[in-house]
């Protein structure tokens, strides 16, 4: 038996690995294979070209060899056995599950399924027995998750043939929290459903909601004593519906001009007396000019809206309010031009231009904090939020980036940081639950009367189904719950009892 010492162990441990075959990169491994697999060299010249030993070279040989035949293998036959799968009563009910929540189907079509995949009958009673097992499973974990975490929640409506159904959602990680269908949408309704969620932890610092009367009733009721901002979405749908229909009247416009300047003219080359027509074609190209210019005139002052005032950018909140005005100015004077359509959105920025801009009287101060956090003077920081914004393949930015670098020195990096975080978390539309909207109608066509044992399940489904994919790259691979809580959970279908299939 041979001993080693403690000095021989230290010696050993100090002298650096100096294998050559450790250091190869992946190009210089394919090369040793593909020239030993080309038998030009031999695998002794090999190793000694490359300093490694003949059996190194052996294995990369072998595995360019197990690369090409698996390139060129021939198809696998379609009708060749790839796994099996132990069919049980569980996994039966869990290809239910799967087919009418992640597959959207309806209960005909799984019967359909069972009859044309599976070779088995399954009954209407049988489905709805494992659908109401897993609402009865879907409720209690819904409960148990907390919703303190949760920032700024977005609050909706959205109807199913006649019947209301309260939406809410937190912004930032998408999740659900409210999903009833009710009798009535007052003040009354939502106010006891928000004592229910206060009573979960619902504390935010400020919701955004469209301009419904039963939500922000419902609010004050259940002493939601935090400010309610304005869904700048649905402000901007508005005027983009009027921009559109104000640009094909124009488009009418010009096409009844052209023809009848047409007809004028055939009537001149015919001989006829064209001063009938001539009085007409005046008259359609005095409406041609109004109407251009209404159109060009409404769509400039949404593009001011969208891309100065409603932006997120460091335009201080009064300058905000000041060409806000001035824009609903604008639009009251055209309203004569167009009382049907121009009226209602003159009303609704007139009314709501509070709710509207809360996002920027909380954004000025949350740009204050960072300049005093890292004491510099706010119209830097102001500046180097606008060069954020900038699109960073133009020269302007790199050039106004190098003059902030040089006034702000090492506090430059942290504070574009912080900066980048801040423009992350302005909040200023409930788009997320338009989205969570859109997901629900592909279930709610299904049926059409709901019942809240249905989208109890539901809301369990879409809180606790893991993104494939996300314009942000944080909830690739997440839950709502997750991403709500910071704490990982198993798959529905295990949270349900179920234990899912893994091939072997």
């Amino acid at each position: 038996m041979c001993y080693v010492t403690p000095a021989a162990l230290s010696l050993q441990q100090a002298i650096p690995n100096t294998c050559s075959a450790k250091s190869l990169g992946p190009g210089q491994r394919l090369t040793i294979g593909v020239q030993a697999l080309a038998g030009q060299q031999t695998i002794t010249s090999l190793a000694e070209d490359f300093d490694v030993s003949r059996k190194f070279v052996y294995q990369q040989r072998d595995i360019v060899q197990a690369a090409l035949d698996d390139v060129f293998a021939p198809a696998v036959a379609d009708d060749k056995v790839l796994f099996h799968l132990p069919v049980t009563k569980a996994w039966l009910r869990q290809v239910v599950l799967v087919l009418i929540l992640s597959g959207h189907s309806s209960y005909r079509g799984v019967i359909e399924f069972f009859r044309d995949i599976l070779d088995s009958n399954l009954s209407l009673g049988t489905i709805y027995n494992i659908v109401r097992d897993a609402m009865s499973k879907a409720g209690p974990l819904n409960q148990r998750v907390r919703l303190d975490n949760i920032e700024i929640p977005g609050l909706d409506e959205i109807f199913q043939a006649g019947q209301p159904v309260l939406v809410g959602a937190d912004i930032r990680s998408t999740y659900c929290f409210l999903l009833s269908a009710v009798e009535q949408r007052d003040a009354e309704t939502w106010g006891v459903h928000l004592l229910e969620l206060k009573e979960r932890g619902l504390a935010p610092q400020a919701t955004v909601a469209d301009f419904g009367t039963g939500i922000r009733a419902g609010l004050k009721l259940a002493e939601v004593a935090v400010p309610c901002r304005g869904d700048v979405f649905h402000a901007e749908m508005d005027i983009t519906a009027l921009v559109t229909y104000l640009e094909n009247r124009a488009y009418d416009t010009i096409a009844a001009h052209h023809k009848l300047a047409t007809q004028k003219a055939k009537t001149k080359r015919q001989g006829r007396p064209a001063q009938a027509i001539s009085q007409k074609v005046a008259c359609a190209e005095q409406a041609q000019t109004k109407a251009i210019a209404l159109a060009d005139d409404v769509a400039l002052l949404a593009r001011w809206l969208h891309g100065d005032v409603f932006a997120v950018s460091a335009l201080p909140y009064a300058d905000r309010c000041i060409v806000y005005d001035f824009i609903v100015a604008e639009f009251k004077a055209r309203e004569p031009l167009c009382p049907h359509r121009i009226g209602p959105v003159v009303t609704l920025l007139a009314k709501h231009r509070d709710e509207l801009l809360a996002f920027a009287e909380q954004l000025d101060e949350d740009l204050d904090n960072l300049a005093a956090a890292f004491e510099v003077p706010v119209l830097l920081v102001r500046q180097m939020f606008d060069v954020h914004r900038l699109d960073p393949r133009t020269p302007q930015r790199w050039q106004k980036e190098q003059s902030l670098r040089q006034q702000l020195g090492q506090r430059f990096y942290a504070l574009e940081a912080a900066i980048r975080d801040l423009a992350s978390r302005v909040v200023r539309a409930s788009s997320i639950i338009e989205n969570i909207n859109s997901r629900l109608r592909s279930y709610f066509f299904l049926r059409r009367h709901l019942g809240n044992d249905y989208l109890t399940l539901l809301q369990f489904f879409l809180n606790h189904r893991r993104f494939l994919r996300s314009e942000r790259h944080e909830r690739v691979g997440k839950s709502p719950a997750e991403l709500l809580t910071g704490e990982t959970h198993p798959h529905w279908l295990e949270m349900l009892g179920y234990q899912r299939f893994r091939q072997s």
